[in-house]
């Protein structure tokens, strides 16, 4: 191998790195907030300024990075994976692959993580519905040019909040744009919690993203920097306007701290125009932080994100199992936490005086991400020996 072109695979290698370990990082931060959903204090609206205390909002929003960046970055690595597919290899792969999340989310992921049961009262449309159709939409798109399928992206992203006064109580338009039921019926509801406007959009802006990773690593960087302090310069110009982009507005509360919190509280169901924008700037911003050279405290988040699904499911059964464990341990019995007969007890039926203060859950966070890192460092490497296996679509 010549010197260019060990040099030219050793950039290759490191600009990937650099989507893994913002891709890792976004998993860890996931974590605290399926943490807090299982053992924080039911009730508690952590994006409610009339109860939350600056650190409870604080604990919420700094999880609004992981969906946005996980849908931005699945484009992105769509695109770089055509270094070693055909398109029409790329679009049959995302098709099969989207199909196979849909089905994860309603069956696997919703019996052996979410809930912990089979009743199927209760079935909660999630990241992995969206991001399933988002792939199988993305499938479709990859046989269009690269900046056809950005400006597709992009006027979602836009444009979608000018349907924010829509009302209608139609299935079809909970899937498509505004939360709610797809069925509800005494025995058994289904509600899309993560409807597929934007999401698809966030995809395909990320394929389009994916492209710069081909550019020589000054232009590639400059470019990172001027969008991602653009992005967020468009966020802070537009969220102070208070006109367009969000269908909740900020207002000036008792304490200044609490309108900087409010100016924060962007809508991520779905996500709004200045939700993507207020994310979206401080991803590019730490991709052109990494790209030079990786911080050695980040290779283990390169680990995970280099196995995002697998961390994905095993990290949501293990805070439950947690959950069962310390439940039994405190009450004699565990079935609360296997019951969920309605919307209001999802994903667990709390029992009486649960909950526990943000330091016992960022704990237990810490605890779950430990547990999860040597699991994920044998399946990376258990992946990477057989590449050309199923273990691709996990």
């Amino acid at each position: 191998m010549t010197d260019v072109a060990r040099e030219g695979l050793g950039g290759r290698r490191a600009r990937i790195e650099s989507v893994d370990v913002l891709r890792g990082v976004i998993m860890i931060l996931m974590a605290l907030d399926h943490t807090r959903d299982f053992f924080g204090i039911p009730g508690q609206n952590p994006t409610d300024l009339t109860s939350a205390t600056p650190a409870l909002f604080l604990t919420r929003w700094i999880t609004h990075f992981c969906a946005p960046v996980f849908f931005l970055l699945t484009g992105t690595g769509a695109y770089l994976s055509l270094k070693r597919k055909s398109p029409g290899e790329l679009s049959r792969f995302l098709l099969t692959r989207g199909v196979w999340l849909i089905f994860l989310e309603v069956v696997v992921v919703r019996c052996l993580a979410y809930q912990f049961n089979v009743d199927y009262r209760v079935t909660m449309l999630l990241v992995l519905w969206a991001l399933g159709w988002a792939m199988i939409t993305l499938s479709a798109l990859v046989r269009l040019p690269p900046f056809v399928v950005t400006a597709f992206g992009v006027l979602t992203i836009v444009g979608h909040n000018l349907f924010d006064s829509v009302k209608s109580g139609s299935p079809l338009w909970s899937i498509v744009h505004s939360p709610g039921f797809v069925l509800n019926t005494p025995n058994h509801v289904v509600f899309a919690a993560y409807p597929l406007i934007p999401w698809i959009g966030v995809t395909a802006v990320g394929y389009g993203l994916g492209q710069i990773y081909s550019w020589d690593a000054d232009r590639r960087r400059a470019f990172l920097l001027r969008l991602g302090l653009a992005l967020s310069l468009a966020f802070l110009l537009t969220r102070g306007l208070n006109i367009y982009g969000d269908p909740s507005r900020w207002m000036r509360q008792m304490a200044g701290v609490f309108t900087v919190l409010s100016f924060l509280n962007t809508t991520k169901y779905p996500p709004s125009l200045l939700f993507l924008l207020m994310t979206a700037g401080p991803a590019m911003i730490f991709l052109w932080s990494v790209d030079r050279r990786m911080p050695r405290v980040l290779r283990p988040a390169l680990v995970i994100g280099k196995v995002p699904l697998f961390y994905y499911v095993l990290h949501f059964s293990l805070i439950h199992v947690l959950a069962v464990v310390t439940c039994y341990v405190r009450y004699g019995t565990a079935h609360w936490m296997f019951e969920s007969p309605d919307l209001a007890h999802y994903p667990f039926s709390p029992p009486p005086g649960w909950g526990y203060s943000l330091g016992v859950v960022y704990l237990i966070w810490a605890f779950v991400v430990v547990a999860m890192y040597p699991l994920c460092r044998w399946y990376a490497a258990l992946k990477q020996r057989r590449s050309d296996t199923w273990l691709s679509y996990l």
